[in-house]
């Protein structure tokens, strides 16, 4: 048994505080990753801060049509909230594509942001991996990595980041509320997470001792049409071979707004920006879905084994884009 100090904050300035005065300490919230690389023997923090009597447990509509997130709000109580669903659907199904309906109960918005890659070279201590052990090595890149990253890769790692939620709040334009000792600020969702470069133990912007405190989602996507799709080995309790995030917007014909976020295909919640710029202003017809998807994809890298992952996301992205549409035009619900 490794020891390690508990404590129990009762406020945010507390468990910042709590964090700053020990070396090695985390914050707890619904454990349901921590817990388990513990066990694993991946971490061994020093101090747990308890943060899940936080007051940031709520779903607060802000001045202007805003809606924040508290970082401390269930997993399941997020996907249920009524003007999550309504205004922000393709979050809703985000939430639910991922894990099982006890763990969704148990996890926090926050630390579902804050997860680490179920990478099994990054879980097993007798392997190589340079986010684990910085400078060992990177034992999937010639082993096995049929669910690894074909973007924005890097010779250190070609680990994938295993959230859903954090596809669909990247597609959305929503934002990471941090506080820490330098005050408070906010990161955009899209460029929370990071690409492993030669740093790939650093996951996200976190700056040391910053606390995730709640997600806010604009009120410029409220309310469009949104959808998110996954694609993995069986139809629940299983991470992303491929996923996608859409928000779309017809305006007179054309496409006036275009979000899209791939999972499980990079480092981090990847942003195709490429080929939003190429749908804006486009008629929304699967040619063109195609041809802006296929702008996006032709950076893609794929490896020995995961090559496939290129047309799953494709496929995806082409069919979630056409789906919406087609709802659209027929004045159906998205």
């Amino acid at each position: 048994m490794k020891e390690f100090a508990y404590v129990r904050a009762g406020s945010v300035e507390e468990a910042t505080s709590a964090y700053a005065s020990r070396t090695g300490a985390r914050y707890l919230g619904g454990g349901t990753n921590l817990v388990d690389l513990m066990k694993l023997g991946v971490e061994a923090p020093a101090a747990l801060i308890d943060v899940t009597r936080l007051p940031l447990d709520s779903v607060e509509e802000l001045p202007g049509g805003a809606l924040r997130i508290g970082a401390m709000v269930r997993n399941s109580d997020l996907a249920a909230h009524p003007l999550v669903r309504h205004r922000y659907p393709a979050l809703s199904q985000a939430v639910l594509a991922g894990a099982s309906g006890q763990l969704r109960n148990a996890a926090t918005t926050g630390g579902n942001l804050l997860q680490r890659t179920r990478c099994p070279y990054f879980q097993d201590l007798s392997k190589p991996c340079n986010k684990r052990e910085p400078g060992s090595g990177c034992g999937a890149r010639d082993g096995v990595h049929r669910d690894h990253a074909v973007l924005g890769h890097s010779a250190h790692c070609i680990a994938t980041h295993p959230s859903d939620m954090a596809v669909a709040l990247t597609a959305l334009d929503g934002r990471v509320e941090l506080v820490g000792p330098e005050g408070a600020r906010s990161v955009a969702a899209a460029d929370f997470h990071r690409l492993p470069g030669d740093r790939p133990e650093q996951d996200t912007e976190i700056r040391p001792g910053e606390l995730v405190t709640g997600v806010v989602l604009p009120a410029a996507t409220a309310g469009l049409s949104s959808a998110y799709r996954k694609a993995r080995d069986r139809a629940s309790y299983a991470f992303a071979l491929a996923s996608v995030a859409v928000v779309l917007r017809l305006e007179d014909g054309v496409i006036g707004h275009a979000g899209l976020a791939f999972g499980a295909l990079a480092h981090r919640p990847w942003r195709a920006r490429r080929a939003e710029e190429a749908l804006l202003g486009a008629a929304p017809t699967r040619a063109a879905f195609e041809h802006a998807v296929d702008l996006e994809l032709a950076a893609a890298q794929p490896l020995r084994d995961n090559a496939y992952k290129v047309p799953l996301a494709r496929n995806l992205a082409v069919d979630v884009l056409s789906r919406l549409t087609d709802a659209a035009l027929t004045g159906r619900a998205s």
